[in-house]
Formats: structure tokens, C-alpha cells, sequence
């Protein structure tokens, strides 16, 4: 297939639309169910980036979650703890342990799932029967990966009334190293971000703790890396092999970190037993149980709890979750690490880090306050590395 006609662009009167190889080749895909669309293959291809970077980095089976271009969160494949489990429903997967895989996509599709609802899914592996069984009960666009078994295969083709995305990538297709993309007419080129992020770009330390153990330098280069295919500016907090907390496209740095410190936070929240025990009606689906979750937690919209309301939701009225019972749970949050694609440029993006239990920070260097963020950091007892280089994606 050299080229594939899409039903429009970013919005429908965009008009036509399609993609093809600029060389005359071959696309390096295969679309084996559904149309997806203009948005469908930019996040497609942006995440397949993403996950594949990830296994090649840590070794292990990854699986990111996408919507609008950017990630809502990334993960590898390590078994989820009994409590975790039930904060991302997947408790009733008695096989989710046997497959690695799986339990990167119920990480990576249950860190946020107010952001993942409907989102785009890449699979660093073969899709297998379990993950598509996953896939299949969440709303979802579509998926990529590199193949699906056949059971599997058949699995998702069943989704949406047999119009769910599926996308086969070729594994081994390498892009040019020149890429272009045209704005307001002119077209712009630069080379491609081959850019490495390994355990070698994490040995400046620059804090007077120096002390990085391999399991936070895995979830610092998980940050980075889903930073490097995240909407600059962008920040990422990441812990237990996956990013908890994305804060995207934001044009101050301390939004970026608010906005996916908030995240964080909610995630670490989910797995309190006053959420975990919430006694939900039967027949509330999975996303209202996530509205209904994110409004327990953040008291944001409707006050769930209140006489009028929680009938709709419960069977019994549940206390509230206060402010006051969160902080005391958050507070006993450590060892999180954090990334951002440039330098921190004051040192409130350090303190408001450590509100969501940081440790460990990632981040380029070279801003003339280096000197007052390091020294935060050193207040806290947190280890810092300067990478010296920029992530920002466009």
C-alpha cells in the first residue's frame, strides 16, 4: 500500500486527506480493521515511537496510551500489586500476571483514566489474548503493534461492531533521517530525533545525594522518554515502571508540573481503601465509575456524595474523602521520579514536586537559577541529574 485516502484531516472540512511515503515506497503498515483517521495515525505513529524506544532502552515489554498527540501515560510490563490491580480494574484477570505485556497496557491504560477514554493504544509486542481481552472492554480508537495473535486478532476485530483500528507495523522500518512538515504553506525540515536516552545520560548528579538505584533510574528514563514524544513544555512523573502523571503543552514549566503533579496525585489516591471500597451500584459502567472516582477525589463538579446524588452512584452513602484525611495518605508518598524536556527555570517546580513525594528529578540544566533549584533539591534530600539535553516535541 503506497498511499492510504483518509475521510479527512484534523476536522472535517479538511478535505482530502491521506498519507503516503514521499519516496514512492511502500507505507510500513498494514490496516487490518477500521479507517482510522488523520488524528488516529498521528498518535499512532507518535506512540508507536514511544514504546519502542522503551523496550529497546529497558528490555522490557511497553505499552503507552494516547490521546491528542500526546501520552497520557507509558509503562513496562511488571506485575501490578493487589491494590493497584483494583485501582485499574483489572482484579477479575486472574492471567494478567503471565503476561507481561498486559500488565503494561493495565498500567499504562489505568494511570489516568479520565485522559485514556478513547484514546490511542501502542504495543511494543505481539498483542496476545490477554491484552486484547483488555483492550476490548475499554473505549478505545485504536491500536498498533508489530503483529496480534490470531485468537487475539479476532478478539479486537469484534470491537465497535467490527469497526475498532487495527494497525500492523513492520518493526524493522527505519525513517528517513530528514523529516518535513509543511506550516501555513512553507515547508520545514530537520533532522530526526535519534536522540538516545539510556542509563548513560543519568550520571551527572549534580546534588549533594548521589545515591540512584537502578529502579529510579528506570522510571527516570521511562519519564524522559515519554517525554521526548510528549507536547512541549512537559513535565512527567513516573514511579513502579510507569508514568503516573503527564503534564502537556503547557507554556510555563509550573503549570506542567502542577498539572501532572495533580495527576500523580490522583493516582496515588485511587489506590486509598476509602476509594477502593467505594459500594458502586451494579450497573455503573467503567468510565462513569472514573467520573465518579475523579469526582470523590478532587470534589470537582458535583459533590458525589451529597443527599440527591450518590444514590444515583451507590448503594450506600460513602464519607467524603477529606483534604485533610488525602494530604495525611499523600504524605507518606516517596521515591516518585521526575522528568522535563528543559531546565527547570525557579525552584517552585521543586517544591511542588516534592508535595507528590519526588526523590529522583531528570532534567537538561543550564538555567541561570541551576543554583537555587539544585539547592532545593538539596533541602529535600533529592537526587538530581542534569542531562544536558533538550526534549522538546512539536
Amino acid at each position: 500500500m503506497k498511499e492510504f485516502e483518509l475521510k479527512y484531516g484534523c476536522n472535517p472540512n479538511q478535505k482530502p486527506s491521506k498519507i503516503y511515503m514521499a519516496d514512492g515506497g511502500d507505507l510500513p503498515i498494514e490496516i487490518l480493521c477500521g479507517r482510522p483517521g488523520y488524528i488516529n495515525f498521528l498518535d499512532a505513529f507518535n506512540s508507536w515511537q514511544l514504546v519502542r524506544e522503551l523496550k529497546a532502552a529497558l528490555g522490557l515489554p511497553a505499552v503507552t496510551s494516547f490521546k491528542h498527540v500526546s501520552p497520557t501515560s507509558a509503562a513496562v510490563g511488571i506485575p501490578l500489586p493487589e491494590k493497584l490491580k483494583k485501582a485499574c480494574f483489572v482484579d477479575d484477570v486472574p492471567e494478567l500476571d503471565a503476561s507481561p505485556l498486559a500488565c503494561a497496557y493495565a498500567r499504562a491504560r489505568g494511570t489516568d483514566r479520565m485522559c485514556s477514554f478513547g484514546d490511542w493504544v501502542a504495543l511494543s509486542d505481539v498483542c496476545d489474548v490477554t491484552t486484547a481481552k483488555l483492550i476490548k472492554r475499554e473505549v478505545s480508537d485504536g491500536v498498533i503493534a508489530p503483529g496480534y495473535e490470531p485468537e487475539a486478532l479476532e478478539i479486537l476485530k469484534s470491537k465497535r461492531k467490527g469497526n475498532y483500528n487495527i494497525v500492523k507495523i513492520d518493526p524493522d522500518y527505519v525513517p528517513a533521517e530528514q523529516e518535513t512538515k509543511q506550516v501555513f504553506g512553507i515547508t520545514f525540515q530537520q533532522g530526526r530525533n535519534n536522540f538516545k536516552i539510556d542509563n548513560d545520560l543519568l550520571q551527572n548528579i549534580v546534588t549533594e545525594n548521589k545515591d540512584l538505584p537502578a529502579s529510579a533510574a528506570r522510571d527516570l528514563i521511562i519519564s524522559l522518554i515519554t517525554l521526548k514524544y510528549t507536547q512541549s513544555n512537559s513535565v512527567c512523573y513516573a514511579v513502579d515502571g510507569q508514568a503516573i502523571g503527564v503534564g502537556a503543552g503547557q507554556q510555563s514549566r509550573i503549570h506542567c508540573t502542577r498539572l501532572a503533579g495533580s495527576k500523580a496525585d490522583t493516582w496515588f489516591l485511587r489506590q486509598a481503601d476509602k476509594v477502593l471500597n467505594l459500594p458502586f451500584r451494579a450497573d455503573i459502567g467503567r468510565p462513569d465509575r472514573d467520573n465518579v472516582i475523579d469526582g470523590y477525589i478532587n470534589q470537582n463538579e458535583e459533590d458525589v456524595c451529597a443527599d440527591g446524588n450518590w444514590q444515583k452512584y451507590f448503594t450506600s452513602q460513602p464519607a467524603p474523602f477529606t483534604k485533610e484525611e488525602q494530604a495525611a495518605y499523600l504524605a507518606t508518598i516517596k521515591d516518585v521520579a521526575l522528568g522535563s524536556d528543559a531546565f527547570f527555570p525557579f525552584s517552585d517546580n521543586i517544591e511542588r514536586a516534592h508535595k507528590s513525594g519526588v526523590k529522583y528529578v531528570a532534567e537538561p540544566g543550564g538555567s541561570i537559577r541551576d543554583d537555587a533549584v539544585i539547592d532545593c533539591c538539596n533541602k529535600y534530600g533529592m537526587v538530581m541529574a542534569f542531562t544536558g539535553m533538550r526534549l522538546f516535541h512539536h
